[in-house]
């Protein structure tokens, strides 16, 4: 079908021009799909039929007084839209208090001295004992001769001696930089290298830690509990910090191989505390789970986030965090009201809920970030704990973390679950290649501004340069490019599309990996969704993985697909996870699901394997079966997890289902069935005797 606009001459506009105003569409099996994608399309609420009269109008106006003119310069914006996009749009104005977290902590001090700080496992500190730690810390530093901004490599677990050093550097009014002690050498140097750090504040036993240090003369190590015995001044140092000042830096996988350490300052870092603060309607006393790696930036609000409201923070062991049900445990003895999870681990204990239902009468509000948030998982939140608040939680490292909010106390209306309002102080735009403002509902890029974002990479003046640069709308002020793309709703909540790069092309076509996920998303019955380019480089093809229950066939998602996208974006392949891999970060591990496409392809015909020989061997092999939805006769004794779709989420069930007699940390280093059995085996006869 084509459609023309009426009262317009041909002659008034160039030839080319005239040509681009024809709309034309086509579907293969004519009215019915024409009639299925107009439906589609009268469901979109992003944008009303007025407001596009509008753009059209617009564009028309200068298509005609200007047909040679360089169109893409000239936007489709009014002046009430402009003014919507970029001041009802963003955060609310607060003002900060002209001091910095460490400051504000010392007063609560000061407050209440004996209330409880932080508890990890039967360990508590009060207000009092933590800040005479970190003082201890901060006096060491600064008579070593620490200076201004200079980065303090923090090497030590998830423990009290931890908060207190990353407390410690702050009010010496250096920049903290967290390594785990897990890290190879390699890691471990090239982080120190890159960022120039010339201090390391560290725990004792740190395996790769002499090897990293021994190509760098010029870094001086601490061990904590020498610095934490020293005959140091225990009063608070009082030392000027800038609130431009470096508070930290976090180093992160860069697309070349090498990580990129995000620079990030006390005054982003204290209002996203207060955005937290706000937002999550944290109270006087409140209780936090500490959970996340302290690798990852979003430890650290959950680390200090209690301390600017009298709380206290429970930083929840890592043997707890892999046992769902004892982690479940924590949150119910701890009193914990305030926790953050990934929307996988968030499935994992709604699913141990539902095997084993309990109360959490104190746990009041839940955080999701870290991936998309799918509304049936949200559905079943509410389902098992309808009193809990679960935020949708969005930002990224170089922006001081979250810059997105969406509080939700029911299913959000729409078919998917929104990233929310900014934050306070914030300002988020949707822009297109030259920056300008794109209209509402209509996708582009993510990019922040405000006092979030951050002072760029470290020693990285290149990518500094690509990602960061100077607001167009506010001058002076600094702006990042995400590299995500998504949309504003109405009423200035945005919408996740997917990632810049997640854009490939498959025979000849340019497709946006993204919008295929939110499609799949969609369906009815799928729970979890990713599609990646699989195959070899001259005939690559889609692949689609999805979780959720039996019910949704690859048929079923096909038909659904393809009444909503072109056929060149529908995924040849279907395949149904139990849950999809995750990075250690807690991301979709993209690579992982290409591999599993790959091994898919090889294994489809295959029909010759060495069956399980033993009863405990067949007895894996049916647990795995259960877990991975894997057919039972696909799997042998060298089967291995990982490739039959094994997560470390679906390690933890497996854990659970063999009563624990094996911890996840072992089953990593057994990854087929024959030697989980021979695993299995000889820990339930070390408890036997």
């Amino acid at each position: 079908m084509a459609a023309t606009v009426s009262g317009f001459h041909e002659g008034a506009v160039a030839e080319g021009t005239w040509r681009d105003l024809v709309a034309r569409a086509a579907t293969p099996d004519g009215r019915a799909d024409a009639l299925l994608a107009w439906r589609h399309a009268e469901e979109q609420d992003y944008v009303s039929p007025e407001r596009v009269s509008g753009y059209l109008h617009t564009a028309l106006t200068q298509l005609t007084a200007a047909p040679d003119a360089p169109h893409h310069a000239r936007g489709l914006l009014s002046a009430d839209e402009t003014h919507t996009l970029l001041e009802e749009f963003a955060g609310p104005v607060r003002e900060l208090p002209d001091r910095r977290f460490h400051e504000l902590f010392e007063e609560r001090v000061r407050r209440h001295p004996d209330a409880v700080a932080a508890v990890r496992g039967d360990r508590r500190w009060t207000y009092r004992e933590l800040n005479v730690r970190a003082n201890r810390i901060a006096w060491s530093l600064h008579h070593r001769g620490l200076r201004p901004e200079d980065v303090v490599a923090v090497v030590t677990e998830r423990t009290l001696e931890w908060l207190a050093a990353v407390i410690g550097v702050l009010k010496a009014g250096g920049c903290y930089l967290p390594l785990e002690p897990s890290f190879p050498a390699d890691r471990i140097a090239t982080v120190l290298a890159r960022s120039g750090s010339r201090w390391v504040l560290a725990e004792r036993g740190v395996p790769h830690l002499d090897a990293a240090l021994a190509g760098r003369p010029g870094v001086e190590r601490a061990f904590l509990d020498d610095v934490l015995a020293e005959d140091r001044p225990e009063d608070d140092p009082a030392l000027p910090v800038a609130a431009d000042q470096l508070a930290y830096i976090y180093f992160t996988s860069g697309s070349t191989g090498e990580p990129k350490g995000a620079m990030c300052e006390h005054a982003g870092f204290l209002n996203h505390l207060y955005a937290k603060i706000e937002d999550l309607g944290m109270a006087e006393g409140e209780v936090v789970a500490q959970t996340a790696p302290q690798c990852f930036d979003i430890s650290l609000w959950q680390l200090v986030s209690a301390l600017l409201v009298g709380g206290r923070t429970h930083i929840v062991e890592q043997e707890a965090v892999l046992d769902v049900h004892r982690f479940l445990d924590t949150l119910d003895s701890g009193g914990i009201q305030v926790a953050q999870l990934v929307p996988s681990y968030l499935e994992v204990v709604l699913s141990a809920l539902a095997e084993r239902p309990r109360p959490l009468p104190r746990l009041r509000c839940v955080s999701a970030t870290g991936e998309a948030l799918k509304r049936e998982l949200v559905q079943r939140w509410f389902d098992v704990l309808p009193s809990v608040l679960l935020v949708n939680a969005y930002g990224l490292t170089e922006t001081s973390d979250d810059t997105n909010h969406e509080v939700m106390d029911r299913v959000p209306a729409g078919r998917s679950v929104p990233l929310g309002r900014a934050v306070r102080n914030v300002r988020v735009y949707v822009v297109d290649e030259r920056l300008a403002l794109v209209p509402l509902g209509v996708p582009g890029e993510i990019v922040f501004s405000g006092v979030c974002v951050g002072r760029g990479y470290i020693n990285d003046e290149a990518r500094t340069k690509a990602a960061f640069g100077s607001d167009p709308y506010r001058p002076g002020e600094r702006l990042y490019r995400s590299g995500d793309f998504g949309r504003w709703l109405p009423g200035g909540t945005l919408e996740f599309l997917g990632r810049r790069d997640a854009q490939v092309k498959v025979n000849g076509f340019r497709i946006e990996i993204g919008e295929i996920e939110n499609r799949l998303l969609q369906v009815p019955g799928v729970r979890d969704g990713a599609v990646v380019v699989a195959g070899p480089a001259e005939r690559p093809y889609l692949a689609g993985f999805h979780t959720g229950g039996d019910a949704v066939t690859a048929g079923d998602l096909r038909t659904a697909l393809a009444a909503v996208l072109p056929g060149y974006m529908v995924p040849q392949r279907l395949y149904r996870l139990d849950a999809l891999p995750l990075t250690a970060n807690g991301k979709t591990d993209r690579k992982a699901l290409t591999r599993l496409a790959a091994e898919a392809e090889r294994t489809a015909g295959a029909d010759a394997f060495e069956a399980p020989a033993t009863d405990t061997e067949r007895r894996v092999a049916a647990l795995w079966a259960d877990l991975l939805r894997v057919p039972p006769e696909r799997i042998g004794r060298g089967s291995r997890f990982t490739e039959l779709g094994g997560t470390s989420l679906t390690a933890i069930k497996l854990a659970v289902a063999l009563d624990r007699v094996v911890s996840v940390g072992e089953l990593a280093h057994t990854p087929t069935v024959a030697e989980v059995a021979a695993l299995l085996e000889r820990k339930t006869a070390e408890r036997g005797t």
